[in-house]
């Protein structure tokens, strides 16, 4: 079946949240390298970046640690700075196409007006914390379909990590795009399963032409 819709990850897919993390660091009182360093050995044990809060302040869960950086004026936002410079490029050369854009990843319910106010292309924006779901759980997947429309087999998912993008996209019956960028992405790549993705890009800049690619070879 043709892809007629393509939804993105946000955080290393669409969105370099570099500056995000430098600023933890700083509300967190570590190093920025500590924190990077922590960061990596989290990753390397599947475990969730909730522990950065563990660690570092034990009993602060993510969400009381962003209502007390809000209490100091602190507003969860994107610049256009922290857009990787494909994103938008890609997101409107897939619409110029005719393809449904969506944008869907684990994210805080005020990334939906952040990415909105970037003037990203998409017909539809959505969050883990507006659904009330988060990945890699096959209800987000769910969501994802309805918010497009169409059948997963028609859908296409891009993101940078094989838990939480690649294999439950491929698990809901979408095909999974990988993009190997952020600390997720290049470590992701190394592993066997990553061959299972349909596509696997080094950025977004191809995605377009190579989702027409795809479909030819589909359809013949």
């Amino acid at each position: 079946m043709p892809i007629r819709a393509v939804c993105f990850d946000v955080g290393e897919t669409l969105i370099d949240e570099t500056r995000h993390w430098i600023e933890w660091a700083a509300f967190l009182e570590v190093p920025v390298l500590t924190l990077f360093t922590a960061i990596g050995v989290i990753m390397e044990r599947g475990q969730s970046l909730r522990r950065v809060f563990e660690i570092f302040r034990p009993g602060l869960d993510p969400g009381t640690a962003r209502k007390l950086r809000s209490e100091h004026g602190w507003v969860y936002d994107f610049s256009p700075a922290d857009l990787y410079p494909d994103a938008i490029p890609c997101l409107g050369a897939l619409r110029d196409r005719g393809y449904k854009v969506l944008i869907a990843g684990n994210q805080p319910i005020e990334s939906e007006a952040a990415l909105a106010r970037l003037g990203c292309p998409a017909d539809v924006i959505a969050s883990s914390a507006g659904w009330g779901v988060a990945k890699p759980d096959k209800r987000f997947f769910d969501k994802v379909i309805e918010a497009a429309g169409l059948p997963a087999a028609e859908i296409a998912y891009v993101g940078d990590r094989l838990d939480n993008d690649v294999l439950p996209s491929l698990a809901a019956g979408m095909v999974a795009v990988f993009v190997r960028r952020g600390p997720w992405g290049w470590m992701h790549a190394e592993r066997p399963e990553m061959a299972r993705a349909q596509l696997r890009l080094d950025d977004l800049r191809a995605l377009p032409d190579r989702l027409a690619a795809l479909d030819r070879r589909t359809t013949q």
